[in-house]
């Protein structure tokens, strides 16, 4: 038999398991493009932009729907109602960690954001409560934070109004907070042994195993030196990365929009004025700031399709049985762009956080945190750092673009994982 006619067979034989597979077993999948053997869906997708091909995807197969990557089914959830039911309404039931090889590759299950289970539970809940104690949710958190944006008015001060890239300087200054309650120290943004933990947060974190633990071995104990490891090597990478990154679209947003900075400034001088450093009680007088930020976050979408979640049981969502350990993709891009939340959800507008008498108005759809049992433990940190930092640049100087405002262009330069915005350079005018 001609090879070529016996590898069409094969192939085919493949596709046809694939969609046995799809429909039978455990679980009643919900339908979606039809996969290619092997290939999966692979070729329907824009691997640059997965959260536009998953929302061009739900137009044709609505708010649930399985893809394929590779020989692997992965259930997408589009729209607010299905996140939020799923997320929220579901939240022990969709509280795994989908799978994702590259983070098997570098925490290999550790840590808080990629374990599963007993450990997930039991280090997330360590977590939170050594932060607490650390001053999480405490005026001595808040202190650092102010500190640190006085550091970082300092260091801006330095380029003497000069354009410059804020690249490095913006992802200093949250990695420093996480050093102050980790290290109990914050560190001079020359210092050699910071600048190296920023260039190993630029790497893939390799977890070398420690020869004189034992407890590796010890199924029940959850706490060995690979896992605290990994878990602060989460919140080194979710605390500064993160926030960096949506910091510097942010500034990116302002000089793009110079007349809603103008009015973030006039609310500041109003509130506070020039001299007195800038508290979280302030925000609540600040309700154009406190929208600013929140429209930052939304409009960016920093990372549109969420983390994998998976399901921790075999359940029934909706009309599909989604069977144990199904990888599920929760679309928060559907969310934070929803039409009828948000009118024109393509323009930025703080005007979308904001009721008719100008009052900060929240959204339910406001899930840039994520949402549920798995949202972003260190979600109380980044608001504050987002608010104080922020508004701490804005109180001291005067952002100048290096171009026409009108010729910025604010579309990220990659829209896989995460949305990261293009480089650019701008000036801070001391004021």
């Amino acid at each position: 038999m001609d090879l070529a006619v016996v590898l069409v067979l094969c192939l085919s034989c493949l596709l046809l398991l694939s969609l046995w597979k799809q429909s039978s077993g455990k679980g009643k999948l919900p339908l979606g493009p039809t996969p290619l053997p092997i290939l999966g869906n692979i070729l329907q997708l824009d691997v640059n932009n997965i959260g536009k091909s998953l929302s061009n995807l739900s137009n044709t197969y609505g708010p649930v729907f399985t893809v394929y990557f590779g020989l692997r089914p992965t259930v997408v959830l589009h729209g607010y109602e299905a996140v939020k039911e799923a997320l929220i309404d579901q939240g022990e039931e969709f509280s795994g960690r989908g799978n994702l090889p590259m983070s098997q590759r570098v925490n290999k299950g550790y840590g808080i954001i990629f374990s599963n289970g007993k450990r997930w539970k039991e280090v997330r809940r360590f977590s939170l409560m050594t932060l607490r104690n650390f001053g999480m949710g405490k005026r001595s958190i808040e202190d650092r934070v102010q500190e640190e944006a006085r550091c970082l008015v300092e260091e801006l001060r330095k380029t003497n109004g000069s354009p410059c890239d804020p690249t490095f300087i913006l992802g200093c200054a949250p990695c420093n907070v996480i050093c102050s309650i980790i290290f109990q120290n914050r560190f001079d943004y020359t210092d050699q042994n910071f600048l190296n933990l920023l260039d190993k947060f630029n790497e893939n974190l390799q977890v070398a195993s420690s020869p004189w633990m034992q407890e590796k071995h010890n199924q029940e104990m959850e706490f060995t030196f690979e896992n605290l490891i990994a878990s602060v090597s989460d919140l080194f990478g979710a605390g500064t990365e993160t926030t960096s990154t949506t910091l510097r679209y942010g500034l990116l947003m302002l000089l793009k929009h110079p007349e809603v900075t103008a009015k973030v400034q006039e609310e500041i001088d109003h509130v506070i004025g020039r001299h007195r450093s800038p508290c979280m009680q302030d925000r609540s007088h600040m309700p154009y700031m406190d929208a600013v930020v929140h429209e930052i976050q939304r409009y960016i979408d920093l990372v549109p399709t969420n983390l994998p979640h998976a399901v921790t049981r075999d359940i029934k969502f909706r009309n599909y049985l989604i069977p144990k350990g199904m990888t599920v993709i929760t679309s928060l891009s559907s969310v934070l762009h929803d039409e009828k939340e948000f009118p024109n959800p393509k323009v930025f507008d703080p005007a979308h956080f904001l009721d008719e008498s100008g009052n900060f108005k929240k959204s339910d759809y406001f899930m840039a945190f994520s949402a549920g049992k798995r949202s972003c433990v260190g979600e109380g940190l980044a608001r504050m750092e987002l608010v104080l930092f922020l508004t701490s640049i804005l109180q001291k100087f005067t952002l100048k673009s290096v171009v026409d405002p009108k010729d910025l262009d604010t579309t990220p330069v990659s829209s896989g994982f995460g949305h990261v915005p293009p480089p650019y350079q701008l000036c801070f005018t001391p004021l």
